[in-house]
């Protein structure tokens, strides 16, 4: 089959950035998703397409609710757009004694119990999936960057997995499952990749040869539509653009920032390499799939595996080197700020550091986790 490949400029962006719903008090779920979005359409009527708010969308679980950005030249632009539509949501979310907040999961809910959106797409996941799709409480930021060439989409796939680990450490924030700790920093990374076509990307070494994967996905019944196909880092044909789905859920705009515009720094060196007749260093699957679970695993603390040598180092410190070898790149872009803003995760702490840190000082009470990250969110 033949996947056309939409014109997109490059280095342009998009997020999406996923919000759990809790109660203001005691920061349990709440499933008012449906009625969040009425009121958002009721607020901004001029705004609506297709009876949605292009901006503001629906999830798998009614405890969720999606800012999903336009097409952004620059980071600032990009975060601008999701403060807009968070301004938006609580206008709504405000007067129902609802909060927001953004993690990788929630750390004491029940997942079963999560009333699924009244879609036949999230019906027919759930049927199919059964224990699995239903464990899926579960929040993420994903981030698109535009390629001027179709050819570009692989090779720059084979670029970003090797940063697979760096992503999850940073964004790692799901330590909890259920309430209890599960040792790991990101719980979500794992828990997803269960899904079908989720996890690690295939690595194609032509568009072709991927055209040829997706029609054998179609063959046998495994996907019916492309998008089903959810890889932690994937081409989007239809955009133009590469996805990448690493990251657990982000606390802060900042820090969604940071993580934006890290990808789109990586995604254009990539493509400044390809137009110079440059190629990618790749490294064989089983260190790929290794460096993911060391991340989701001990996060910030992961020594990962660097190249096809076998070469090691703690993931932090190749990210220092990451972000000088970048600062040419983030200037050419205008984001050296929100460049900078990833070294202060590396300061601070990542996602899950802190929510162990919080429960340890409230006696293991989860709620205030939730709430400490309410806060987040909120300032």
């Amino acid at each position: 089959m033949k996947i056309e490949f939409a014109q997109s400029a490059q280095s342009t962006l998009g997020v999406e950035w996923e919000l759990a719903l809790v109660d203001r008090y005691k920061g349990d779920l709440v499933s008012v998703a449906n009625q969040v979005l009425r009121g958002v359409a009721a607020n901004h009527p001029e705004l609506q397409e297709d009876e949605e708010h292009p901006h503001i969308k629906q999830e798998l679980l009614l405890n969720t609710v999606e800012l999903v950005t336009g097409i952004c030249h620059t980071v600032a632009d990009a975060k601008a757009d999701l403060s807009r539509s968070l301004a938006a949501v609580r206008e709504v979310t405000d007067p129902m004694g609802v909060e927001l907040f953004s993690a990788g999961s929630h750390p004491f809910s029940v997942p079963r119990s999560q009333p699924v959106t009244d879609k036949e797409r999230y019906f027919k996941l759930i049927d199919r999936t059964q224990w699995w799709g239903q464990q899926m409480v579960i929040y993420g930021v994903h981030v698109h960057v535009g390629l001027d060439r179709r050819d570009k989409a692989m090779p720059v796939l084979d670029g970003l997995v090797n940063y697979v680990p760096h992503f999850q450490a940073l964004s790692a924030s799901s330590p909890f499952w259920g309430g209890d700790d599960t040792g790991y920093a990101s719980q979500r990374s794992l828990m997803f990749q269960q899904l079908p076509t989720a996890g690690l990307p295939f690595q194609f070494p032509s568009w072709a040869e991927y055209e040829s994967y997706v029609q054998d996905m179609f063959t046998t019944g495994v996907i019916d539509a492309v998008n089903e196909i959810r890889w932690d880092i994937r081409p989007v044909a239809n955009l133009g653009t590469i996805e990448m789905r690493v990251c657990d859920g982000l606390s802060t705009l900042q820090d969604v920032g940071a993580i934006a515009a890290l990808t789109q720094c990586l995604v254009d060196e990539f493509s400044t390499t390809l137009d110079n007749g440059g190629t990618i260093p790749t490294m064989p699957p089983w260190h790929v799939q290794e460096n993911k679970w060391r991340a989701a695993r001990y996060g910030m603390e992961a020594i990962i595996i660097l190249d096809a040598q076998g070469n090691e180092q703690l993931v932090t410190d190749h990210l220092v080197e990451v972000l000088d070898r970048l600062q040419p790149v983030a200037k050419k872009l205008g984001c050296v700020e929100e460049l900078g803003d990833v070294e202060k995760i590396l300061t601070r702490g990542a996602g899950y550091q802190r929510q162990r840190r919080i429960a340890a000082e409230h006696d293991g009470d989860l709620s205030a986790v939730v709430l400490d990250m309410v806060a987040q969110l909120r300032e």
